[in-house]
């Protein structure tokens, strides 16, 4: 995967190390590892990392290395599925990977969750053979020497350390709230995709936990069970469904849009544009971009350019609505819906109002095409001011209403074009001309009517004299 890298970075703390998660300034704190009663060395448990804004957990897609390995600079150790998309977690520093506490599949793991162990020195990998990762409720004894260093926090004690008592009521929150079975994310997973009950697994792990090696002795037994598609006995014996697993990207859409519908207030403008200008221009001008090389313009593009200098003509629709004030952009960074197989992803065309349309053409068909390729950065992503979403060009739909993408203050809906007849300038003539309707979605906590209808003016003057954004 060519996405953007979360480092991982150490710096020294005594004799032992720590380190921190980075990215786009979102911060990860590390846990410091200490030499326990159990035996285990000096050591850095290695969180799940915020990898965006939105996201609050990830899914391990696969580890590049494996325990044992010596890591490096510069070397990736995993992939990681964010709300976003898939990207990897990079090494900063030498040392070797003792531990994978969250494997190959582990989903819906909190940020901040630890996800693997490292240690400095080869020799301490063997002690982590059968550490299954921090308690969250044993809590650590205080020093009662003199020592300088501070005793470590409840949550970084290892779950082999004491006070069974406590670890027999409360695992590392992995547990099934309802019947009480106690297994790991990788179990959990494997039971799922083979249909297997884990009431009738007896777990090997700590305090009885439910772990691979259960799932897969119990399939060696039984033999896998396929769940691609099962019968609802309850309901007929002839239907028949598949149960499709939400995407990360999905998941956090899914929500974000339900915020937005309960939260906005909406309101939709609707007008009808003439594109017959517009048509004849874009001809003019792709015939000049094959003899150059250049990539062909869409009416889209012209639609992200007219939008833009709107934006700019009309600042208060270029807002965002923050609680307690308005805030009033003054970069125009627009939006592009782009629908694939894992989702919606809504790339964004940086400083939209300043570039010509030859580039904008580039900049949404590179971004378009790094989005169905699941390789987006975060900056390829973030940071948009107002969004467009077309239905039209692709699917031939004629008018919708889109659902604003929030802290966002308007999102233009794009329908098809379409030829009507009309008056012509004499009586009892008749004219055909092409026309677009497009529906503005507004936030009416920031964008108020006049104010929309203003900005729709704007942007349908440049639409149906399109020479004006080339000026």
């Amino acid at each position: 995967m060519g996405s953007h890298m979360a480092a991982i970075y150490y710096t020294s703390c005594t004799k032992s190390k720590r380190f921190t998660n980075t990215f786009a300034g979102s911060l990860i704190p590390a846990k410091r590892g200490f030499a326990t009663d159990s035996g285990l060395p000096l050591h850095q448990e290695i969180g799940m990392p915020s990898l965006s804004p939105t996201m609050t957990e990830g899914n391990i897609a696969r580890w590049l290395k494996k325990e044992g390995d010596k890591v490096s600079p510069g070397e990736v150790l995993c992939e990681v599925e964010t709300d976003k998309a898939t990207v990897e977690m990079e090494c900063m520093e030498e040392g070797y990977l003792a531990k994978i506490v969250q494997g190959d599949g582990a989903k819906e793991i909190k940020v901040g969750e630890v996800i693997a162990i490292t240690v400095e020195e080869e020799d301490d990998i063997a002690k982590f053979k059968d550490y299954t990762g921090p308690s969250s409720t044993a809590s650590a004894a205080p020093s009662s020497g003199g020592s300088s260093e501070q005793a470590p926090p409840k949550e970084d004690v290892p779950q082999t350390s004491s006070v069974p008592e406590l670890k027999s009521k409360k695992t590392d929150g992995l547990s099934q709230p309802d019947d009480r079975i106690f297994s790991s994310p990788l179990a959990r997973k494997m039971a799922e995709d083979h249909n297997v009950p884990l009431s009738s697994i007896k777990g090997t792990g700590p305090d009885g936990r439910i772990v691979k090696a259960d799932i897969e002795d119990y399939l060696a037994k039984q033999g896998p069970t396929p769940v691609s598609k099962v019968k609802d006995t309850r309901v007929s014996q002839t239907l028949e469904y598949e149960d499709i697993p939400l995407s990360q990207i999905r998941k956090v859409t899914a929500s974000r849009l339900l915020l937005s519908k309960q939260t906005i207030p909406h309101y939709y403008l609707t007008v009808d544009t003439r594109v017959d200008k517009l048509m004849e221009l874009r001809g003019q001008l792709n015939s000049l971009q094959e003899g150059s090389g250049g990539k062909r313009i869409s009416v889209n593009d012209f639609v992200i350019k007219a939008a833009a200098l709107a934006l700019r003509k009309v600042p208060q629709c270029n807002s965002a609505w923050m609680n307690e004030f308005i805030r009033q952009y003054h970069d125009v960074h627009v939006g592009v819906a782009v629908q694939t197989d894992n989702g919606l992803y809504v790339p964004v065309i940086k400083n939209a109002d300043k570039k010509g349309l030859s580039i904008i053409a580039e900049d949404v068909k590179h971004l378009a095409q790094k989005a169905k390729d699941n390789n987006l950065k975060p900056v390829d992503y973030e940071g948009g001011t107002f969004t467009v979403s077309n239905l039209g060009g692709p699917f031939g739909i004629k008018q919708f209403c889109a659902i604003i993408n929030p802290p966002q203050a308007g999102i233009l809906a794009v329908g098809s074009a379409e030829k009507r007849v009309i008056p012509g300038q004499v009586p009892d003539q008749y004219d055909i001309g092409s026309f677009m309707s497009v529906t503005l979605s507004c936030d009416h906590r920031v964008i108020d009517g006049a104010i929309g209808a203003e900005w729709l003016k704007a942007f349908k003057g440049y639409i149906e004299d399109p020479v004006s954004m080339l000026l």
